[in-house]
């Protein structure tokens, strides 16, 4: 591994802080408040609120977002990863709508996700939604083949693409994509 001395370290930290953002992500940073809006397709619950406001998360917000989008086999609420939030948000202002993510599978327990996995060599063994990082949408009114180029341009994490079941997958683990 090649040493990077301090000075040199410095340096590429103020030259990678004044490099210009993108108009879309300067003005998404900029934004007063972060409002994202659910309908779970298997329980019918809907949620629509602002998760971040004025710099910070909001925690009730962040808890009822949790509820919404646990594995509904079990009943089990995990912490969804604001990382996650955030991606959605992006894509959200990207396409310019304001429908709600219509969630097919947000959080899943470890049974449930093993479940799947035996049934299904589409779902990973190490699901990246047991760590409340992933989810599968769709969105009204947005074709899947733009939401998935939006998440595609977005370079936030795992894009995976399922045509046939009406659903993109989106991560916010490595980058990479799949399915088509």
């Amino acid at each position: 591994m090649k040493h990077v001395s301090r000075r040199k370290f410095l340096k590429l930290g103020l030259l990678a802080a004044a490099m210009p953002l993108p108009a879309s992500a300067s003005a998404w940073l900029a934004a007063p408040e972060r409002r994202l809006s659910f309908h779970n397709l298997h329980t019918g619950e809907n949620l629509d609120l602002s998760y971040w406001v004025q710099g910070d998360y909001v925690p009730d917000a962040l808890a009822e977002i949790n509820h919404v989008l646990r594995d509904y086999r079990t009943d089990q609420v995990a912490a969804i990863d604001t990382r996650l939030l955030d991606l959605l948000d992006r894509v959200k202002a990207q396409l310019g709508t304001a429908q709600p993510f219509q969630v097919i599978s947000g959080y899943r327990s470890p049974a449930t996700n093993h479940m799947l996995s035996e049934r299904s060599s589409g779902v990973a063994r190490h699901s990246l939604h047991m760590e409340g990082q992933a989810i599968d949408i769709r969105i009204p009114g947005v074709a899947l083949a733009d939401l998935r180029k939006t998440g595609l341009a977005l370079q936030g994490g795992g894009v995976g693409y399922y045509p046939a079941s009406d659903f993109v997958h989106l991560d916010v683990g490595r980058v990479r994509t799949w399915g088509g």
